[in-house]
């Protein structure tokens, strides 16, 4: 019974945050968005982008247009009950009247169905450009099927046409799902441009203010990412405002390259070497690398040292404290230390 009252009593003073707190408004008389009906909402439009590959397949050529209306129907009919409950959620969030939240959720909703063609049209565009830029692909079966790459640029084709029409907290819910299944982090606020790929992409992160051209190559790890944050006279952030880097058309980023800044803009046909920290523009037609670091290499050879053409064992050497050992350092690359020692 103690157990009991102890508990209930940690109960109504939780309630009583909630309902007090400034910040999470997490009861109310409203339904807040579902995280898992916007994930069903993405594995949705999935399948209708890429009819046949997911979801039912095998679907005959005289059968394809109802069943793409029926997918389209539930599309919409679901889109525009969680964009209402965020613009409600909003609503409520700042005190205003709330009167036509559903009405204007199913508005959006169609609004962004028309633009399923055009978005289809993209990741066509976004497919090829995998399949032209990575030898390993064997189709492109393959790369709708299973590059995180197309599933995180897949998903933020969606999340950015609603970023666009300013719908609240559903393209970041979009957005992060993809970053969690992919570990690429593309803010839906990105603009990103025709024939996108993104290969390997773990750790690639992209900012709300970047802008990309078309024919854009990126690898795993690289960082669009802003240089700093601008405080107005109060000392708050700054929202809104430029603050990550413009790439220009057939640029190629290698892995673990950042690139910062809001005035930071990198040339048409550019390429960007591995591990580079950028913060100025770049003209077009500019390569950019790393000079190959000095290399110290230690081979431990356990104690062990070299007799006539065999190799016999130092008396009392142990493990690396007796350790007889070869040191060489390569200036300029690993072949060229071959040379030297030869």
């Amino acid at each position: 019974m103690e157990r009991k009252q102890r508990i209930g009593s940690i109960s109504k003073r939780l309630a009583g945050l909630c309902k007090t707190s400034e910040f999470f408004r997490c009861a109310g008389k409203y339904a807040v968005p579902s995280d898992e009906s916007v994930r069903d909402i993405l594995d949705l439009f999935q399948e209708i982008i890429f009819i046949g590959y997911f979801g039912r397949q095998n679907i005959p050529g005289w059968e394809l247009e109802s069943h793409l209306h029926v997918l389209m129907s539930r599309l919409y009919d679901d889109l525009a009950s969680q964009i209402a409950k965020s613009m409600r959620h909003e609503c409520v969030g700042e005190h205003r009247v709330c009167d036509n939240c559903k009405s204007r959720g199913e508005g959006h909703a169609l609004k962004l169905v028309e633009k399923i063609p055009q978005i289809r049209k993209m990741l066509e565009g976004d497919v090829q450009a995998a399949f032209d830029g990575d030898p390993a692909a064997k189709s492109f079966d393959e790369i709708i099927f299973s590059y995180p790459g197309m599933k995180a640029i897949m998903v933020h084709r969606f999340a950015h046409e609603l970023y666009l029409q300013g719908i609240p907290l559903l393209p970041r819910i979009m957005s992060e799902y993809a970053h969690a299944l992919t570990g690429i982090d593309i803010h839906p606020g990105a603009r990103i441009g025709r024939h996108f790929f993104i290969d390997h992409g773990t750790g690639v992160v992209i900012g709300e203010t970047t802008e990309i051209g078309k024919n854009v190559k990126i690898y795993q790890g690289v960082t669009l990412g802003a240089l700093s944050f601008p405080k107005d006279e109060k000392g708050n952030l700054l929202r809104g405002v430029k603050r990550h880097p413009t790439i220009e058309d057939g640029v190629t980023i290698y892995a673990g390259a950042t690139v910062l800044g809001g005035d930071t803009v990198i040339g048409a046909g550019s390429t960007i070497g591995g591990n580079v920290w950028i913060t100025k523009s770049l003209p077009r037609r500019t390569k950019v690398v790393i000079e190959p670091p000095e290399l110290s290499i230690r081979a431990d050879l356990m104690g062990h040292v070299r007799q006539g053409k065999g190799i016999s064992r130092t008396p009392g050497a142990s493990g690396v404290t007796q350790a007889a050992a070869c040191r060489w350092t390569a200036k300029r690359s690993p072949v060229a230390a071959k040379r030297k020692r030869g």
